[in-house]
């Protein structure tokens, strides 16, 4: 099927286990599930969508093959996180596509910046990241993530 053909979609509850599966996939293939991980994923709508966060869902026919999630930091700052593709659709423009929706959305919600952090070792995702607009900028001290070695940031 045709990537032109997949749609960002708003996470709804029925998204909950594709968005853990999606994410939990990924990340144990490169790293290990940290306690932060956990929180997200377990939980998506009390951690993200509550306090003003947003997720978004990519879907190819009928299927969900991505996800990406809008972390509320501050009223005018959101964290770009737990992005995901399924790995037979890797490669097709389904991770662009959710960058600039969630972009999208930063930008609809009212946000002056959008951060994220991520690990050297994912090139591909880096790659997007800086054709997105992220620059590299330090790496906070009280960094949730053990993994977490650059952190990149862009206004939006």
């Amino acid at each position: 099927m045709p990537t032109s053909s997949v749609r960002i979609i708003a996470y709804e509850p029925a998204h909950r286990l594709a968005f853990r599966d999606l994410n939990r996939a990924w990340i144990q293939q490169y790293f290990t599930l940290e306690p932060h991980d956990h929180e997200m994923l377990d939980d998506p709508e009390g951690y993200i969508l509550t306090p003003g966060g947003h997720v978004l869902m990519a879907e190819l026919g009928g299927e969900i093959v991505g996800t990406v999630a809008l972390i509320r930091e501050t009223a005018d700052q959101y964290e770009l996180a737990k992005m995901a593709v399924a790995d037979g659709h890797q490669g097709h423009g389904i991770g662009r596509a959710l960058g600039e929706a969630a972009l999208a959305k930063a930008r609809e919600v009212g946000a002056s910046r959008v951060v994220l952090e991520s690990n050297r070792r994912l090139a591909p995702a880096l790659a997007l990241y800086q054709s997105l607009g992220f620059q590299e900028v330090p790496v906070p001290t009280d960094t949730p993530y053990a993994r977490a070695d650059i952190r990149m940031e862009r206004a939006v």
